[in-house]
């Protein structure tokens, strides 16, 4: 899995370990700003745990564009993950058969498409 580039630059670390922004404010926000947006924002690598705060199962294609995931369109779970004292993200998550607000979750890159990867949370193992 090495191998699969991420669908994103300089999203994660090569631990990895997501890669948020703390602003002057002192909040951190995912993914860290880009561009002109980035400025007065300080990289921070994240958590790599955290517990699921919400979720639901994405059932249909998105729009294509902006939408480039695999062909044919295969259902998934995405939630929000907050990581403790830092941000709650939004991320797919997988390997979770039932699942239950609150539990705890691990940070795990996958494979996103035949070439790409991205992070993904699942169960603590």
């Amino acid at each position: 899995m090495s191998a699969l580039v991420p669908i994103a630059a300089d999203l994660w670390t090569v631990e990895p370990r997501l890669i948020g922004g703390r602003g002057t404010d002192g909040r951190i926000r995912f993914p860290m700003p880009v561009g002109d947006a980035a400025a007065g924002f300080e990289p921070v690598p994240l958590s790599l745990t955290g517990t699921l705060w919400s979720w639901t199962i994405q059932n249909f294609e998105p729009k294509r564009p902006p939408y480039q995931g695999p062909v044919p369109f295969q259902p998934y779970m995405v939630g929000y993950v907050e990581l403790p004292s830092e941000v709650i993200i939004a991320a797919r998550i997988v390997d979770v058969a039932e699942p239950c607000i609150g539990m705890p979750l691990a940070l795990r890159i996958v494979p996103f498409d035949d070439a790409r990867s991205t992070y993904a949370f699942g169960p603590i193992s």
